[in-house]
């Protein structure tokens, strides 16, 4: 392992060969670091429910001497990125509004084109496939992921049917969800800095039964790219307290406009099916604004009688 990695890039790469326990140490550093950063290595064992001993030949097992070293380079990661912050903050500060909005627009769409210039077409193409002949597609997302999952799941399932969205807190429950994923099924994990370990988790597990694995994510070096076998590369920088998350919806947004001009018989079939059960059922009636009628509107009389007025008063209440 080179010297001059960081802690987390560390991990993440020695993160496949890891015995069980070192993946529940790697875990815990990745969803806490924050708190991780200030436990001693029997703390750590403690919390964990593994001894010491174990924690210890972790942090050799990734590079360092012992786990003070460790715990220092961890240190040191989080001061960095609280760092990250204050110079968000800083760069921000004394913006007017106007200018703050001027500002993560621009930078959002320089994401955008650098997604456009690095995202590779074949990889696109592979995933399109492997959505569109999947038994069953799967979609992992959790956080600040879980919109883009969930806006993706309701797409994927009026185009083709047999999507789950897995949404929990709970590892053991995205085990319980993924029971019977096989050979002919499909996992779209989605995840952005700092990277999910449930999200990666749940790929490892989808690769062990061999289904075919999509991750949108947004780099190379990401940790989701481990067990993918088609990796959709989206940037995703820090513009401020939050990440910005605008050019891996375009790429799903892409995703979901191929698959549609791919079967769009079968859109359509879903989309009148769906609405014939909206009218059946009321779904939208106090739920939905109506486009005014402009035929209608425009030939109203200049001083509409009590009926007119009445109607109109109506038009507005509903």
């Amino acid at each position: 392992m080179e010297n001059n990695y960081d802690i987390i890039t560390r991990i993440n790469k020695a993160y496949s060969g890891m015995s069980k326990r070192h993946k529940q140490i790697a875990s815990y550093i990745l969803e806490h670091y924050d708190q991780a950063a200030f436990m001693t290595a029997a703390k750590m064992g403690e919390a964990l429910s593994i001894s010491e001993s174990t924690v210890v030949r972790f942090a050799a097992a990734i590079g360092y001497e012992g786990y003070p070293e460790m715990q220092a380079a961890l240190a040191a990661w989080v001061k960095t990125k609280l760092n990250a912050v204050q110079k968000v903050g800083a760069a921000y500060r004394g913006s007017s509004q106007s200018e703050v909005l001027t500002s993560v627009l621009s930078s959002d769409m320089e994401k955008i084109q650098d997604t456009i210039d690095n995202l590779d077409p074949a990889a696109f193409d592979t995933a399109v496939d492997i959505i569109l002949e999947a038994r069953t597609v799967y979609i992992a997302g959790i956080r600040s992921c879980a919109p883009l999952a969930e806006f993706l799941s309701f797409y994927l399932n009026v185009i083709r049917g047999n999507i789950v969205l897995l949404k929990t807190t709970s590892l053991s429950e995205v085990f319980e969800q993924m029971l019977r994923i096989g050979d002919k099924d499909a996992i779209i994990g989605i995840s952005f800095p700092r990277y999910s370990m449930r999200t990666l988790k749940a790929m490892e597990f989808a690769n062990d039964r061999n289904a075919k694995v999509i991750t949108i994510t947004d780099s190379v070096h990401s940790p989701m790219n481990l067990y993918s076998s088609c990796n959709l590369l989206a940037r995703s920088d820090m513009v401020s307290i939050v990440d910005s998350l605008v050019a891996p919806l375009s790429v799903i947004n892409a995703l979901v406009v191929a698959l549609c001009l791919k079967r769009p018989e079968a859109v359509k079939a879903s989309l009148e099916s769906l609405e014939g059960a909206w009218n059946n059922y009321q779904v939208y009636l106090n739920d939905e604004i109506n486009f005014i009628d402009e035929d209608a509107f425009l030939n109203l009389p200049a001083s509409g009688g009590d009926g007119e007025k009445a109607a109109a008063a109506e038009r507005r209440n509903l």
